[in-house]
């Protein structure tokens, strides 16, 4: 007789980092089915204080975290945010196929936490299995402490989640605080902090409204590197905040010139105008609620014009579309997702 009810158990998670309700979800997906497919969700991106670890990190925790029986019954599946779940759901169903026959029964186990986890409904042909809530923490709680911690007390401000955390993901913690990743990202949380302190008096949460350029010249699109938190170091489009006096498209060539000084005539970029689209996902920016509009601007066989950095921007450079997907996991917040949006890189 078959002691498993499913042939396969599927958990989709961040688990940034892991912690002790996590492995609960897989002991209990375990038990349910002969092979664990988890699906490390935010993948492929720049370390931030929200997803400080690569995919690569997050599944050597889970095997050092789990039982060699277990172990050899664990899969996992890198998945990247695309910020359309029909989208998603489709990658993370692709995944889950190299791993299952045409017949296979498949579990979903998961945990409704909040709105957050309503992606656990796009998956109809799977057998939901919904859980109470597992464990003490939320990752969030974890990050906070690790990259809140004053020089020297890492350990100190961790002790509190002995229980709650396996030891390898505290070995973790402990190991990258003592590099150069940590102090990046320890900056970028704090800029993060204070700029959500600063907004939090209002009387209801801010909606921002940004513009954003997709110039492309020939083969080439122009890009910048952030020279200030957040995303300090990251590759971006050429863009910022609407001035409350500017029209959309004014708030573009405005910027567009601030951050790369192009030359380029508001009557030359207008000709090459192709589009306008809104990405308006709520956790597309860890800023809080932002909503930017992205101008795609094709000059076709137009000559590249000498660009450098400025405003907001260190630099400034064209980069050939075949380079673009070597540099996925150096993007500025969903700026990657933005240019195969339009580009068709993946």
């Amino acid at each position: 007789m078959d002691p498993y009810r499913f042939d396969i158990a599927v958990l989709i998670g961040r688990f940034q980092p892991v912690h002790s309700g996590h492995l609960a979800l897989l002991q209990e997906a375990a038990r349910q089915a002969r092979l664990v497919v988890v699906v490390l969700g935010s993948a492929f991106q720049a370390r931030t204080p929200r997803n400080p670890f690569t995919w690569e990190e997050r599944a050597e925790l889970l095997r050092a975290s789990v039982e060699a029986p277990l172990r050899e019954r664990l899969v996992t599946c890198p998945v990247r945010d695309y910020y359309d779940e029909p989208r998603w759901a489709d990658a993370v169903r692709r995944a889950v196929a190299q791993h299952a026959g045409p017949d296979a029964r498949v579990a979903l186990v998961g945990h409704f936490k909040d709105a957050s986890s309503e992606y656990l409904r796009a998956f109809p042909g799977w057998q939901l299995l919904s859980l109470p809530r597992m464990g003490a923490i939320d990752s969030s709680q974890l990050r906070d402490a690790w990259l809140g911690a004053a020089p020297g007390e890492v350990a100190g401000a961790l002790a509190p989640f002995a229980e709650q955390a396996p030891p390898a993901t505290l070995a973790l913690l402990r190991r990258m605080a003592a590099q150069a990743p940590y102090r990046y990202l320890q900056a970028e949380w704090r800029m993060l902090r204070d700029y959500r302190q600063a907004w939090a008096g209002a009387p209801y949460p801010p909606v921002f409204v940004t513009v954003d350029a997709l110039l492309r010249c020939r083969d080439q699109v122009l890009l910048v590197q952030r020279a200030h938190a957040p995303g300090q170091g990251l590759w971006a489009l050429p863009g910022g905040f609407l001035e409350p006096r500017d029209t959309l498209w004014q708030s573009c060539v405005r910027e567009l010139r601030e951050e790369t000084g192009c030359a380029l005539a508001p009557e030359r970029l207008a000709q090459g105008l192709r589009s306008v689209q809104v990405f308006d996902h709520p956790d597309r920016s860890q800023r809080g609620r932002t909503i930017t509009h992205v101008h795609h601007i094709d000059l076709c066989d137009t000559a590249p014009p000498a660009v450098h950095g400025g405003d907001d921007a260190a630099q400034a450079r064209w980069v050939a579309l075949h380079e673009l997907p070597g540099m996925e996991a150096q993007f500025f917040e969903d700026h990657f997702r933005i240019l195969d949006q339009f580009l068709h890189l993946l």
